[in-house]
């Protein structure tokens, strides 16, 4: 882009370059994915921000990277610098934003599903989606939250539902110990599970040092969180969702709920406020069930 050209800021800003308070100078938000970057990335990261930007870049809030103080000018040069290390710019706008994700099970000792993994999927099938309003994704291993899950508009929370195995089970209260929600009990000559106050942790499986339970991994699904001008907390319509095919479908549900109800420069939260859960729920439900 010379410098006689003029600037189409809207096509810029979808492409993740946010206008500067200076004069034709532009942070450029990238496509991070569960806030997760390789070294060759980094590499390409480095070099565009030492050669266009100011020589350092800002970490997001939402586990994004942007580099501030590039040129009107450059934008073509920064895409082609950061292609090479295969960076891609993020998206700005009324779209579906970055998918955020903690480490998940595949590193945290707590994690129950693979939360980087369902991070790629769901931004391989939603990223960039136009849509009446930003729309966030957040995906959280466990239901310690490190991701605060419920603060996006669909927060996805890893869950364990357990089956206590009594032919392995030797009786050493340990499980009862480690659980924090009171859900278990040594009584007799069984562990009792109280259903109704477990929040599918884990922790009673991670602390048995015979095997003893059998788990389900699963979801914990939120909708309509909001953390900005307005704050609202996000809410599960189904307990828990043990199927990856229902994460999906309920995901679908929720995001063509949006899409065909909100109003232009509506937030998912304010579009269920005024057309009301009831029917948002019921779509749920049915995708959930199938």
């Amino acid at each position: 882009m010379s410098e006689n050209q003029k600037i189409d800021y809207a096509t810029l800003k979808k492409g993740g370059f946010m206008r500067q308070k200076q004069k034709n100078h532009f942070s450029l938000r990238l496509g991070v994915v569960g806030g997760t970057v390789t070294a060759e990335q980094l590499a390409a990261v480095i070099e565009t921000a030492k050669t266009y930007g100011r020589g350092y870049v800002h970490l997001t809030s939402r586990q994004g990277i942007e580099i501030p103080y590039i040129q009107a000018k450059d934008v073509a040069a920064v895409k082609e610098t950061l292609a090479k290390g295969g960076v891609q710019p993020g998206v700005c706008g009324p779209r579906v934003r970055t998918v955020t994700a903690c480490q998940g099970s595949e590193v945290c000792p707590n994690g129950c599903i693979d939360a980087q993994a369902i991070a790629r999927e769901l931004s391989e099938r939603y990223f960039g989606r136009e849509l009446p309003h930003k729309f966030k994704f957040g995906v959280t291993g466990c239901p310690n939250n490190c991701l605060k899950a419920e603060e996006n508009d669909v927060g996805v929370k890893g869950g364990l539902r357990v089956r206590w195995r009594r032919e392995s089970c030797i009786r050493c209260g340990v499980c009862v110990k480690a659980c924090r929600r009171g859900a278990l009990k040594l009584d007799a000559d069984a562990i009792v599970l109280d259903e109704a106050k477990c929040n599918f942790c884990g922790r009673c499986v991670f602390a048995c040092p015979v095997d003893a339970w059998d788990t389900t991994p699963g979801y914990i699904v939120s909708f309509a969180g909001t953390f900005g001008n307005r704050i609202a907390t996000g809410e599960p319509v189904v307990p828990f969702i043990d199927d990856h095919d229902a994460l999906l479908r309920v995901c679908d549900a929720a995001i063509s709920f949006f899409a065909e109800n909100a109003k232009p420069g509506e937030r998912f939260r304010a579009t269920l406020d005024r057309v009301g859960n009831e029917k948002f729920r019921e779509a749920i439900k049915e995708a959930a069930n199938g």
